[in-house]
């Protein structure tokens, strides 16, 4: 695949956020029925500062990069749905919901893990790094299939299989009708879920490296080594979707058949929504047709 080609996106709420190279764009379903779109000029690190463009770095920058605009994106997206658009988070206190949302994460998938295997025989550390890799992964699919039992989640997700779909079919340069677009996959294997899974198999090889040391030591260890985790991840990430190697396939068919779980078939107005989003951050790079838009409201700024 291009990679001159390649949008990101996620789901948000009541819609869709796109990225494409130094642009975003958020669509969102308002409560009137229109849909509203926000558009965003963004400053990557990696454009300033070129050594973090560099393989495995800029993996773990576009993850931290992620974490913020997707609060950003939900954020504003909360605002749109409820047409309030003045009660739109700060800067700081979207800088803490991201930190309080990666301080949870790591406590639950990295630190809780080590510390459960601490009550495990003495076994070569070999076995106890496999085992506690084996413990993150039940907790991280545990995890996804509890918040998929809640309601209203159903709709974000669906609204993640409208933004697949959307991608799959720009990717495949097909025309634009939402009857085209729904013959495609909710499933991509540049999904966030396939890249947290990847992210859960590579730190149990590269954690095995280092041995069994403590408890503090492991702990230290792993938040030390995470960067680089999320680094090794992106790009294996990037390797399997330019890939179309059979052996690839199965390592990567792991993620697809998680996304059974994180992705629903959107609905004809999901899709709008996210085709809007797509239109909006591609934008003008060439030129797309007109979609059933009711209402657009368009914002350039900074990403901050």
């Amino acid at each position: 695949m291009n990679n001159t080609k390649t949008v990101g996106g996620q789901a948000v709420l009541e819609g869709v956020m796109m990225r494409y190279r130094d642009r975003m764009a958020i669509a969102c379903r308002r409560s009137d029925d229109t849909i509203s779109v926000h558009r965003e000029t963004l400053r990557p690190l990696a454009k300033k500062y070129p050594l973090l463009g560099w393989p495995v770095i800029r993996g773990a920058v576009a993850f931290f990069e992620a974490l913020f605009l997707g609060v950003r994106a939900l954020n504003i997206s909360a605002a749109e749905a409820l047409a309030e658009e003045e009660e739109e988070l700060t800067g700081w206190h979207s800088f803490l919901m991201v930190v309080l949302g990666l301080g949870l994460g790591v406590s639950l998938f990295f630190i809780l893990p080590t510390y459960l295997v601490r009550f495990l025989p003495v076994w070569p550390p070999i076995w106890l790094n496999l085992i506690e890799g084996l413990v993150r992964l039940v907790i991280f699919v545990t995890y996804i299939f509890l918040i998929t039992r809640w309601g209203d989640v159903q709709r974000f997700f669906q609204y993640h299989g409208a933004e697949h779909k959307v991608i799959y079919c720009y990717e495949s340069d097909q025309s634009y009708d939402l009857n085209r677009i729904n013959d495609f996959s909710t499933r991509h294997p540049r999904c966030g879920t396939s890249f947290i899974l990847t992210v859960m198999v590579v730190s149990i090889i590269l954690f095995s490296f280092f041995g069994w040391p403590d408890l503090a030591q492991r702990i230290a260890l792993r938040l030390v080594l995470l960067p680089l985790v999320a680094g090794l991840s992106y790009e294996a990430i990037r390797y399997s979707a330019r890939s179309s190697s059979p052996l690839v396939k199965v390592m990567t068919a792991p993620g697809l058949w998680l996304q059974r779980l994180t992705t629903k078939e959107p609905d004809r107005g999901q899709l709008e929504v996210a085709l809007s989003a797509l239109q909006a951050v591609l934008e003008p790079d060439q030129e797309q047709p007109e979609t059933a838009c009711e209402r657009e409201a368009e914002v350039t700024a900074d990403a901050r």
